[in-house]
């Protein structure tokens, strides 16, 4: 497990670099090959985004892998996790090395390079037993999770419907906590524009754009008025030569809610505020984007995965704490659409998306039995058929 890891984390698979995710992905297709089910590479829809001219553009995104098993069993188990990380194929960070205290640092070790070869053990382990063709399962591999999943998320949404319980391989904590519920994310874009003048013979007659934008991100940044609610204002951009005055900025935030009402209160507000900014004279503001993961809540069918993984933990020796997150994960699509889901299931480690992010390698075999424990313990209970 510890050499697969490694190797996939040498192979540079940031969420733009379509190389290196081709790369990562013949090699998990050879590895998941071993489980002898029905392998799809499937093109997924591209990205849909604001550059920085304002003009909206479509992004490529990799393939998505997806395999299927024992598709007439009664019950399915749907598992899933992306092989994208946040670290592009220009950035420093690339390589994995062992830290003094026996933990491996490198892109990806434990978002969620690691969560991968834990969810293969586990299968392969399942498919070993006699238990085999109990139940069928699905998974999903996506290459664009770290964008908020744009390209895979109509595929995720078609096959929830297609599965009974979810269980996702991000990374627990580093304490070995897993998450309970999860905030829902959005990214909104803000595309402002105005009038270019000289700045000094015609300043007057300029509509700066920058300033403007500068006044409807504080505006946004002053809804923060509670933890559960978050916008962060996260990226602007536009201008050019001092002397001008500026007719076009750029300003990108993300908003993160922990119900569905806060998410329409802060959509009502969003649209609110930029149209109080369209009636400035000479200034026009376009917003695009949305939420991309609804909240995610801890229901009764969430509840009751919840307590299958405590059971099985416990057979193991293993003791299992919860908490909730301000994160997103694909998770919050599954739930969305239907399919109680727990997403914490891969091994410990943090500091993830630094040059910092560690996985704790003696959590590998512990999850990977966990996981294969989880699957067996729905196997045991159905016939198959």
């Amino acid at each position: 497990m510890f050499e697969l890891v490694q190797e996939l984390c040498n192979i540079n698979s940031g969420t733009y670099n379509l190389a290196g995710l081709e790369h990562v992905k013949r090699r998990l297709v050879e590895e998941f090959s071993i489980l002898e089910g029905i392998t799809n590479e499937l093109e997924i829809e591209p990205q849909q985004k604001i550059n920085d001219r304002g003009e909206a553009i479509e992004q490529p995104l990799g393939q998505l892998i997806h395999l299927t098993k024992h598709d007439d069993a009664a019950l399915k188990i749907m598992l899933c996790i992306h092989m994208d990380t946040v670290y592009s194929a220009d950035h420093p960070f690339q390589e994995c090395k062992m830290l003094e205290n026996g933990n491996l640092n490198g892109p990806g070790v434990a978002d969620a390079k690691s969560g991968l070869v834990v969810m293969l053990a586990a299968l392969r382990a399942l498919e070993r037993s006699p238990l085999a063709g109990n139940i069928g399962w699905e998974v999903i591999i996506n290459p664009d999770e770290e964008l908020g999943s744009p390209g895979s998320a109509r595929f995720i949404k078609s096959r929830a419907t297609h599965c009974d319980w979810g269980l996702l391989f991000e990374p627990a904590f580093s304490d070995g906590t897993l998450v309970s519920w999860r905030k829902g994310t959005g990214n909104f874009t803000f595309v402002i524009r105005g009038r270019a003048a000289h700045s000094g013979r015609e300043f007057e007659k300029g509509r700066n754009a920058i300033v403007a934008l500068s006044r409807l991100m504080n505006q946004i940044d002053q809804l923060n008025i509670n933890s559960e609610v978050t916008l962060n204002v996260g990226r602007i951009s536009g201008g050019g030569p001092l002397n001008i005055v500026p007719d076009l900025a750029i300003g990108r935030v993300n908003v993160r809610v922990k119900t569905l009402e806060q998410k329409s209160e802060i959509e009502a507000e969003l649209t609110r505020l930029t149209d109080s900014a369209n009636r400035a004279d000479g200034i026009s503001v376009e917003m695009s984007g949305g939420f991309t993961s609804p909240p995610k809540t801890l229901d009764e069918r969430a509840s009751a995965l919840q307590s299958r993984i405590e059971q099985c933990a416990a057979v193991l020796g293993q003791k299992i704490s919860w908490c909730g997150t301000g994160g997103a994960s694909d998770g919050n699509k599954f739930a969305a659409a239907g399919l109680a889901n727990i997403d914490t299931l891969g091994p410990q480690g943090g500091n993830i998306h630094s040059r910092q992010e560690y996985l704790i390698l003696e959590s590998l075999v512990p999850c990977a039995k966990r996981a294969a424990l989880i699957l067996l313990s729905f196997a045991a209970e159905n016939n198959g058929k």
